[in-house]
């Protein structure tokens, strides 16, 4: 019974400290004109401070696998929630820029340990008949923290201070620390080859010229040639760290797990969906306060539809799973949510708002079926001797697909929008409805992949989960 309650209290576990994490990366940018005044700098000097912290997780998320088995997963998770806890508390104090971006920098150490590692436990420590509730219940946190993330960030901002948006980390980091020590077994490190240092160095170059290249994009004010520079550098690195983890014997990043079928179709086909839907929290708040001229609260709140349809299809994201394949899952659900994200192209300032949110509410619900779907199917397949690698890899390319979406939603507004010097910050309702209709076309070429999908794909973990339900084990 004991262990039976141990292994249903760990993925919450996770999934606090992945909300907490995630949460972090999108409730400061509501309250960047009052840190901007306290700092005594312009707002736009700030992006320096959520860059590093960005910066930072894509860096060290490649060596968090082999640091997990090298330490041990328990003590490794429990440092990353310390390390977190004390960079959120340090951001809170801070009063001028270089000390608040040294500590976004330890805050993204702490994160990019905190949410791979946190994923590795959970796969490790989930017997397979549960991996579909477990996978569910830590994949909520990252949908739902953008969509929280501004309206709790204006909240914070309004009613008390900026400085309370960090400090509220410090008792939750400290119950997730008391639990984390608790509840996750102990276990040894594994000896492991030596560090891939050629391999980390490659990869986090990559990595870091990617995210550098999309954040330019995402600036108005930035050059659109160095953006292109830094992509094409970092894709051409990436693919010399790709070349080198195939030839090394023991790569820090291992692609192994691209040879299964169920597990590539999550990166690439699934990588494409997770552009599509990254880019979706962007474009809605725009839509409404620019195009329809809603204020930032009144936007904020028709968005929280999207997290009420969250928050509504987990229940039910697990009997789905149990009763319906995979495959025949991530279609039908992919193509209902392609079809919300193509209602927004329709939308304007004359469609009644129970319209609007129904659609945004029906956005949510597929958006998490289809993420826990993926999630799950990603590690169905996968042996243990490979889920490290293949956790990582995961993970990064989770990270990247989150920074593509958002800078996505930034260039399809740039390049649909008329020139005019005039007309600085309004932006036309038609290229709201272009760049929606895009993001949908997009969201259908991420289905593409899954077709080609066996139709039994994941049927082990499918028929554990069932098994188990009706033998009452679930």
């Amino acid at each position: 019974m004991a262990a039976t309650l141990r292994s249903s209290a760990i993925p919450l576990l996770i999934a606090g400290a992945f909300f907490m994490e995630n949460l972090d990366g999108t409730v400061v940018v509501t309250a960047l004109p009052q840190m901007a005044a306290s700092f005594g700098i312009h707002p736009v000097d700030l992006n320096i401070g959520i860059s590093a912290y960005l910066l930072t997780l894509a860096m060290l998320i490649p060596a968090s696998g082999w640091i997990a088995d090298r330490f041990g997963a328990r003590i490794v998770f429990a440092s990353a929630i310390a390390i977190f806890t004390l960079a959120s508390v340090l951001c809170g104090i801070c009063d001028d820029l270089a000390t608040f971006t040294f500590a976004r920098v330890l805050q993204g150490a702490g994160g990019a340990m905190m949410v791979p590692v946190g994923r590795l436990i959970v796969l490790r420590s989930t017997p397979k008949h549960e991996l579909i509730r477990a996978i569910a219940t830590i994949t909520w946190p990252g949908l739902a923290a953008p969509v929280l993330g501004p309206p709790v960030g204006g909240f914070i901002t309004t009613y008390a201070s900026w400085r309370w948006i960090f400090f509220l980390n410090a008792p939750l980091g400290l119950v997730a620390l008391a639990l984390a020590l608790r509840l996750i077994p102990k276990g040894r490190g594994e000896a492991r080859a030596p560090f891939d240092a050629i391999g980390f160095i490659l990869t986090s170059v990559a990595c870091l010229a990617i995210m550098v290249g999309l954040d330019l994009i995402g600036r108005q004010d930035a050059s659109g040639l160095l953006a292109i520079l830094a992509l094409i550098g970092g894709l051409g690195v990436g693919a010399i760290a790709a070349r080198h983890a195939r030839r090394h014997r023991n790569p820090l990043v291992d692609l192994r797990a691209l040879s299964i079928r169920s597990y590539a179709v999550t990166i690439w086909g699934g990588s494409l969906f997770r552009i599509a839907i990254f880019s979706i929290p962007f474009l809605l708040p725009l839509l409404f306060q620019i195009g329809f001229g809603l204020s930032a609260f009144a936007s904020g709140l028709l968005v929280l539809a999207v997290f009420a349809g969250n928050l509504a299809m987990k229940p039910f994201t697990t009997p789905i799973l149990r009763r319906f394949r995979f495959r025949d899952t991530l279609v039908v659900n992919g193509l209902i949510n392609a079809a919300s994200i193509f209602a927004c192209a329709f939308l304007a300032p004359t469609t009644p708002v129970a319209v609007i949110a129904a659609i945004l509410f029906v956005g949510g619900l597929t958006r998490s079926m289809q993420f826990t779907a993926i999630n799950t199917l990603a590690f169905a397949e996968v042996p243990e001797d490979r889920m490290s690698g293949a956790n990582t890899l995961f993970n990064m390319v989770q990270q990247m697909a989150m920074g593509v979406g958002i800078a996505l939603g930034a260039v399809l507004l740039r390049i649909v929008s008329p020139v005019d010097p005039d007309a600085r910050g309004i932006i036309p309702l038609a290229s709201f409805h272009i760049a929606f209709v895009i993001v949908g076309v997009i969201a259908l070429c991420g289905l593409i992949d899954v077709l080609s999908l066996h139709a039994a794909a994941g049927d082990g973990v499918r028929r554990g989960a069932a098994e188990a339900a009706r033998g009452g084990k679930v």
